[in-house]
């Protein structure tokens, strides 16, 4: 497997299926590719939930990881040439038939447990996990074009090309999750950080041509 590619629940419904399915129609992509999606709207309503009735930190965690099987196995549903997964042997047979498998991670999680149980955890840490255990890369497709600045909805944010995890730790909330750079770092590993709604981005970046992105390097 080449790619992980992390569909943010930012992009869902609709321009998650647009990816997708810009993605299986290109016919000389000439790389495997596992989808790991997050948990959108589903995994906000678990968050709000909580604050009002405070749950266990392992039963958020594990809710949480529902939704993000939850939005996989309908955009698996939705995208023909996509195929659902429950394991990741699963998974490489998918890949082996010439569909795009959409790994449901709740037992590779539950068996395996590698993550801290919390809110610093979310489907973008889960998914280098998963990029670490097939020894991938990690494309990370959300609803801005990387890691900014500052907050991009304020003036005079710009967007950062290339960063380390180091610095990251210190940036407080970015797009991507809190525990992701300390993961990087632990792995010693790197990730892209793309808008998924400018699919050609995300073909450049597998393509090995230039884009609009955010490299964070754990090295």
């Amino acid at each position: 497997m080449d790619w992980v590619l992390k569909i943010g629940g930012s992009l869902f419904p609709e321009k998650a299926i647009d990816l997708c399915e810009f993605i299986v129609n290109q016919t000389d992509l000439d790389a495997e590719i596992i989808i790991v999606c997050g948990g959108g709207e589903f995994a906000n309503k678990v968050r709000n939930y909580n604050d009002l009735l405070g749950f266990s930190n392992t039963a958020n965690h594990r809710s949480a990881i529902m939704c993000m099987d939850i939005i996989g196995t309908l955009l698996a549903d939705k995208v023909e040439g996509l195929e659902s997964a429950n394991s990741l042997e699963d998974a490489l047979k998918v890949s082996e038939h010439g569909k795009i498998p959409v790994l449901n991670s709740y037992t590779l999680m539950e068996d395996h447990d590698p993550l801290e149980h919390s809110w610093r955890v979310t489907s973008d840490s889960i998914a280098l996990y998963i990029s670490n255990l097939l020894k991938a890369k990690l494309l990370i497709a959300t609803d801005v074009d990387g890691i900014y600045t500052h907050d991009p909805i304020n003036d005079g944010a710009k967007l950062i090309d290339t960063i380390s995890a180091n610095k990251l730790l210190n940036f407080g909330e970015t797009s991507v999750d809190e525990f992701l750079p300390e993961l990087l770092i632990r792995y010693q590993s790197e990730c892209y950080v793309v808008n998924g709604k400018y699919p050609e981005r995300i073909l450049s970046i597998i393509k090995g041509k230039s884009s609009k992105y955010t490299l964070i390097g754990g090295n």
